[in-house]
């Protein structure tokens, strides 16, 4: 099989090695790649932001790519892992939307180190004939009603939901005492919770086992997965906010394989690999100009590729700085109780 998902990727030439996500190296549309460049896709999926450091450092140089969002590019600079790209040498990059160029965490030093690739938001998402009256606040994310039945990722960025509910809204950069008073809000909703979703794939079999009926989610993906199993959930806003994420393909640094990476990376901001990821996982693609070459009016409408001011209405993740921890323990901390 031309593409094959590994937990160990094993070194080759003309083997590239992604760190990524789920359906960023999905058969619907590497296959083609595969082919045609005759480079061969291992892929390894994270189930979070914080697990690219980890595997990076201790995985002696077996990764090629990786795919980390916004929130973490930065640190993979500061810690060596990347090397700058040649923008140059990728077709499409003068497609890509300006204000997605012009973030911080994917340059250094007058040099871009991550490519954007694809968008969304952490939107929520309910089980539709579970409620009566729809859902628009995250305190149906801490309800007696709920009980059981409610499920939040994994994921650090369950402080920044808690944080919300508790008013503070600048998320990024809490304070001591408000990142405690999110962490006994967690505390608080945990015997609420059946279950802190992990992948995709999770989240999706709680809501077919109807074990979940309300949760956040990445928005597009797993209600189009229930979709496809005839499961009607909805997605909404709250009205205390959502996050937005961008994700990055950046190369690891000192690659044996740039040659094939750089295939990877013009292939995947093409076309071909800007509707494969919003095909596969609904989300939008970060070079509007091939988003606009491949899909319909209403898929480019849906996605927001002709309004990327949607994104001003997010809270768009940032580097947390010396920051991470705190957030990082205050969520571990959670998960012990």
């Amino acid at each position: 099989m031309a593409l094959s998902v590994a937990a160990a990727p094993a070194l080759a030439e003309g083997t590239l090695n992604v760190l990524t996500w789920e359906g960023y190296a999905d058969s619907s549309f590497l296959d083609q790649f595969v082919e045609e460049s005759g480079c061969e896709v291992n892929a390894t999926y994270v189930g979070s932001n914080d697990d690219f450091a980890p595997k990076l450092m201790g995985g002696g140089g077996v990764y090629d790519l990786i795919t980390p969002s916004i929130d973490t590019t930065a640190l993979m600079i500061d810690l060596d892992l990347v090397e700058p790209l040649d923008p140059s040498m990728i077709e499409g990059w003068d497609g890509i939307y300006p204000k997605f160029l012009a973030l911080d965490g994917i340059q250094r030093d007058g040099e871009y180190y991550g490519m954007p690739y694809s968008w969304g938001a952490i939107a929520f998402m309910y089980l539709d004939k579970a409620f009566d009256e729809p859902p628009t606040s995250l305190d149906a994310l801490w309800s007696e009603e709920n009980s059981g039945k409610i499920s939040l990722w994994d994921d650090k960025s369950s402080i920044y939901v808690a944080a919300r509910r508790n008013g503070d809204m600048n998320i990024y950069n809490l304070s001591d005492e408000q990142i405690a008073a999110a962490r006994e809000s967690l505390i608080e909703q945990k015997p609420l919770v059946r279950k802190y979703w992990s992948t995709a794939g999770e989240l999706v079999d709680l809501y077919k086992a109807g074990e979940v009926i309300i949760s956040n989610t990445w928005a597009g993906y797993q209600s189009s997965l229930l979709a496809a199993e005839g499961i009607e959930v909805t997605e909404f806003i709250p009205e205390e906010g959502a996050e937005g994420w961008m994700d990055s393909w950046m190369v690891v640094k000192n690659t044996p394989n740039r040659e094939c990476a750089y295939k990877f990376l013009n292939m995947q901001l093409s076309e071909q690999g800007q509707c494969g990821v919003a095909n596969v996982n609904g989300y939008s693609a970060a070079n509007a100009e091939a988003a606009r070459s491949c899909m319909t009016d209403e898929q480019f409408e849906a996605l927001h590729q002709d309004d990327p001011e949607y994104l001003d209405s997010l809270l768009i993740w940032a580097p947390l700085g010396d920051r991470f921890e705190a957030y990082l323990n205050a969520w571990n901390s959670v998960k012990a109780q």
